[in-house]
């Protein structure tokens, strides 16, 4: 009775496992179906890296946050950018269409150089640099790691420095080996629509999103396996890799701006920009009164304000 039992379970995980697979692999042919590449891809030292570049006058990178991809930047800044700037927005490693580098999570370094590289392939001459969330944290990477491979800098909701608060349970779970092997594969096979829409909701409050936000970016190309565990691992690893950057802060040395809404709940003000437009000699903080995490939607004229200061300040306008 009791190896019947035992086969009866293992018949049924056997089959649970099965399904689960089944089914993610089907709903992410379906979400690369809805959102294909919208973009062009350029091979930099054996990665597939997926970018959307428009316009002329002086080089501008766009990095887009986490669990995100350059969509966030099409749906609307680019194009008003792109009448004065060559625009540059790229799918960060393992998010959008770009491959993953670093299998343990590429690092805010790694990718900083993966971007930078790109940049220099397609003649990107000293671009402004523009990281928003996670993005933000890969911008100052790239100012660290690569100075002379960009002109100035511009963080929107950038995560800069520290944090005393631990890796949420969600992050815990999936960026760990059972997690990534059972949990990450459920997310993707059986995740409601409307759960996905609670969580852009989450990201704008107190504001919301754009009218057509939700059915232009893509969210689905994020629960495919890949970019679930890619965004996972990298952000499990981003507070170490944090508190290891923030102190060479000091040695930016090109024109910032920094933009940060006062009722951003996923990114502090008081713990991530204030602290950093001190850290860096001549950085110019605005903080948008009543803005939430995504400034680059509820306030894109004040973004788009620091964008031309930057281009300035560095002598490109």
């Amino acid at each position: 009775m009791a190896l019947r039992t035992l086969g009866l379970l293992i018949g049924c995980a056997a089959v649970m496992t099965l399904t689960t697979a089944c089914t993610a692999t089907y709903r992410e042919a379906k979400a690369e179906e809805e959102f294909p590449p919208i973009g062009r891809f350029l091979d930099v030292n054996g990665t597939q890296v997926h970018y959307v570049s428009k316009g002329a006058g002086p080089d501008i990178v766009l990095i887009h946050g986490a669990s995100g991809n350059l969509r966030d930047f099409t749906f609307s800044l680019v194009d008003k950018l792109a009448d004065r700037y060559r625009v540059t927005a790229f799918d960060r490693p393992g998010l959008g269409y770009t491959e993953r580098v670093n299998p343990n999570g590429t690092s805010i370094t790694e990718q900083a150089n993966l971007l930078a590289d790109a940049s220099e392939q397609l003649g990107l001459r000293k671009p402004i640099v523009m990281g928003q969330s996670y993005g933000g944290a890969v911008a100052l990477a790239w100012a660290v790691h690569r100075p002379d491979d960009l002109s100035a800098l511009v963080l929107t909701a950038a995560a800069s420095n520290p944090w005393d608060t631990g890796l949420s349970t969600f992050y815990q779970v999936t960026s760990s080996d059972l997690g990534s092997a059972t949990v990450v594969p459920a997310i993707t096979a059986f995740t409601p629509s409307s759960i996905v829409e609670d969580a852009i909701d989450g990201v704008f409050r107190p504001q919301s999103a754009p009218e057509g936000y939700g059915d232009y970016i893509g969210a689905p190309l994020t629960l495919r396996r890949v970019s679930m565990r890619a965004n996972a691992m990298q952000r499990a690893n981003l507070l170490g890799e944090i508190e290891e950057l923030h102190t060479r802060y000091g040695e930016i040395d090109v024109p910032t701006e920094i933009i940060h809404g006062d009722a951003d709940t996923t990114v502090g003000l008081s713990i991530h920009s204030i602290p950093l437009s001190k850290q860096i000699d001549g950085a110019n903080l605005t903080v948008l009164e009543g803005i939430g995490h995504m400034p680059h939607h509820a306030a894109e004229p004040e973004v788009i304000a620091a964008i031309d200061r930057a281009a300035r300040r560095a002598g490109l306008r």
